[in-house]
C-alpha cells in the first residue's frame, strides 16, 4: 500500500488543477503529483520543471526511455519501470529492445549513443564519482554540451524522483508482477504485462 496518501484531481489546489488536464493524464501519469498534491506549490513547480523539460527536449525519445528504464532497475522503482509511454513506443522501444537492458554494452541492436547515454544514466544512479573529466570528453564525442546537459537534467529528475517513488511504495495500480515482493529485486526487461500510457 502507497506509505503516503493520494490526493485525486479533484482535491488539488485551484492553481495545480488549472495547470493539469486530468483527461490527458492516466492515473499512472498523475502517480507522484497525487501525493505531491499534499505540497501544491511544489507539485505547481514539479508540474512546470518537467514541462520545461520535456517541452525543450532535442534529445530522441527512445535514447531517454531507454535511459530511464536502466534507471528504473537500479532504483527498483516498481511503478517507473512498469510504465511504457507512447512516444518511446512511437520512436522504437519495444520489449524486445527493453530486453536489452539487461547487458546493454553487449546489446546488438543499441547504437553506441544510446549505450553511452544509458551508462551515463546508470553511472549517475550508482556511482556519480566515475563521472570525471575523462568520462565527460567521451561524452563531448557523441553530445554537444547542450545534450550532455539535458541528459544530465533528466537522469536526475529519474534517478531523485525514482527513488522517492519507489520509498513511496505507489504499486497499488500496476501489473502483479511490478507488486510482488518475493524473489529479491524485479526489472523492467522480461515482463509480460506492462502499463502504457499517452
Amino acid at each position: 500500500m502507497t506509505r503516503i496518501s493520494m490526493i485525486e484531481h479533484d482535491g488539488w489546489s485551484k492553481a495545480l488543477r488549472d495547470a493539469t488536464n486530468p483527461d490527458a493524464m492516466t492515473s499512472l501519469e498523475r502517480g507522484t503529483l497525487r501525493i505531491m498534491a499534499h505540497k501544491p506549490e511544489t507539485a505547481l513547480g514539479f508540474v512546470g520543471f518537467f514541462g520545461a523539460l520535456r517541452g525543450e527536449r532535442t534529445l530522441p525519445e527512445r535514447l531517454t526511455e531507454l535511459m530511464r528504464l536502466r534507471i528504473a532497475f537500479h532504483n527498483q522503482c516498481r511503478s517507473c519501470m512498469a510504465v511504457r509511454y507512447s512516444d518511446a513506443a512511437a520512436d522504437g522501444v519495444d520489449e524486445a529492445l527493453v530486453c536489452s537492458l539487461e547487458r546493454p554494452a553487449e546489446a546488438e541492436n543499441l547504437t553506441e549513443r544510446e549505450k553511452l547515454a544509458i551508462d551515463y544514466g546508470e553511472r549517475l544512479a550508482t556511482n556519480h564519482l566515475s563521472l570525471d573529466d575523462e568520462y565527460h570528453a567521451r561524452l563531448k564525442k557523441h553530445f554537444t554540451e547542450a545534450e550532455i546537459v539535458e541528459l544530465g537534467i533528466f537522469a536526475a529528475l529519474c534517478v531523485g524522483f525514482g527513488r522517492l517513488g519507489a520509498s513511496w511504495d505507489m504499486v497499488e495500480e500496476l501489473p502483479e508482477a511490478f507488486r510482488a515482493r518475493e524473489g529479491g529485486p524485479i526489472a523492467p526487461w522480461g515482463q509480460r504485462e506492462v502499463v502504457g500510457v499517452r
